[in-house]
């Protein structure tokens, strides 16, 4: 039988029992940071001021910052974070938390509860990944009040039950998830410069406001782009109703104009949702181009992407073009989501709180399109692209699977 106070995978050296402890017995003081207004007090240069929406995952990030003035900061002097202190989200998204890294010694906190003053000696790594643990989110949720925002209370966090082991094991545990992390952050970092990569690429190969030729071009090709309508380019129709509540496990794939905001690059030629066909379905032949009909923002709706494969359903909300033999299906979608034909779309949206963009607003968009060769070469560079970013998408994703199976096992 399995020994429940030791984890299912462990490092080999290591060996005994577990040992069940609250948090007040860890640490000397488990205190609130400051929890009142400090709007006043925010400058544009000042001391960084750690808060909530800076603690996620584990890690603390810094995209949006604020800052406070001297005499503010002076004032919590007595609750200042030093290094390696936990800090844990106390309202909002509670529970997530992070690690005091050595830049950040001497800062000042809002809203968050504060785990300082060890009483003996612990990795603070190894119980920040502990707490990332379906079992401790569990546990956290079931302290939690509050309705529309969730509460916890640093009171309750003093009783909070944790499993630890001897320093030594901490700290191997620790350093592990630390380098599954870092391995993540690489990936995450390369996976951000291929597609800003791709966006400069966008705005630089198709022509801008005002101009017939794009800034960089492939070498031969020096003729200028022809302005075409699209409705002269294409035939046009729609997708079939489908909803979220219509997706099952299994059936045909289809495609929700949803995840055209969120998951598709401009290729589609792999879909991870499916339903039950029904009649009257929209089903793809391969190389239509697929468009937004409503979304919340103009932006939302001005892009496109080319299904290249047949017998998917089209769903709902979908404008359907069918581009003409000479025009390739990829670049099309490419064109359409940037420089000029991208605005122009984004101004013929409509509506308030949802904005609607018709096929018949489409027709009227005016292209500028390259002979059948440019288009080619242009479609192959972005798919390469696409593919690459694509390929570092998966890798990452494999690795934020594999630490979220290591944080089941090596965890009591």
């Amino acid at each position: 039988m399995a020994n429940k106070r030791a984890p299912e995978v462990r490092f080999e050296e290591f060996i005994g029992d577990w040992e069940q402890r609250n948090l007040e017995s860890i640490y000397g003081k488990i205190r609130n940071a400051f929890v009142g207004t400090a709007t006043p007090y925010y400058v544009e240069d000042g001391h960084f001021y750690l808060e909530s929406n800076n603690v996620k995952d584990g890690q603390i990030n810094r995209n949006t910052e604020v800052f406070i003035n001297d005499e503010f900061y002076q004032k919590q002097k007595d609750n200042w974070l030093h290094t390696g202190d936990l800090v844990m989200v106390q309202s909002g998204h509670v529970g997530h938390t992070a690690v005091i890294p050595e830049e950040l010694d001497n800062t000042a906190a809002h809203a968050l509860i504060m785990f300082s003053n060890y009483r003996e000696k612990a990795d603070p790594y190894f119980l920040n990944y502990q707490f990332q643990t379906h079992k401790s989110k569990k546990k956290l949720g079931s302290i939690t009040t509050g309705n529309t925002i969730k509460h916890i209370l640093a009171s309750e966090m003093k009783k909070f039950l944790v499993d630890i082991p001897g320093y030594e094991e901490q700290q191997t545990i620790g350093n592990f998830f630390k380098l599954i992390d870092d391995t993540i952050a690489l990936h995450q970092q390369e996976l951000t410069t291929l597609k800003q990569t791709k966006q400069g690429f966008l705005q630089k190969m198709f022509p801008k406001e005002g101009e017939s030729v794009p800034e960089v071009r492939f070498p031969g090709f020096t003729e200028e782009w022809e302005e075409r309508k699209l409705g002269e380019l294409a035939d046009f129709s729609k997708g079939n109703g489908y909803s979220k509540s219509d997706l099952t496990d299994k059936g045909k794939p289809i495609i929700l104009y949803g995840r055209l905001y969120t998951r598709y690059e401009t290729v589609i030629d792999s879909v991870d949702t499916f339903a039950i066909e029904k009649e009257n379905s929209v089903i793809s032949k391969g190389n239509e181009v697929i468009i937004p009909s409503s979304g919340e923002t103009s932006e939302d709706i001005s892009r496109a992407s080319a299904v290249s494969r047949p017998g998917i359903i089209l769903g709902g909300d979908l404008n359907i073009v069918h581009p003409a033999n000479d025009i390739d299906p990829v670049f099309l979608a490419l064109t359409i989501s940037n420089g000029k034909q991208q605005k122009e779309l984004s101004r013929r949206a409509q509506g308030k709180s949802v904005v609607h963009l018709h096929n018949s607003d489409l027709k009227e968009v005016n292209l500028l399109l390259p002979k059948t060769e440019e288009q080619i070469k242009i479609r192959d560079f972005f798919k390469q692209l696409d593919d690459n970013i694509a390929l570092n998408q998966r890798e990452l994703d494999a690795l934020k699977e594999t630490k979220k199976a290591f944080l089941q096992k090596m965890f009591v």
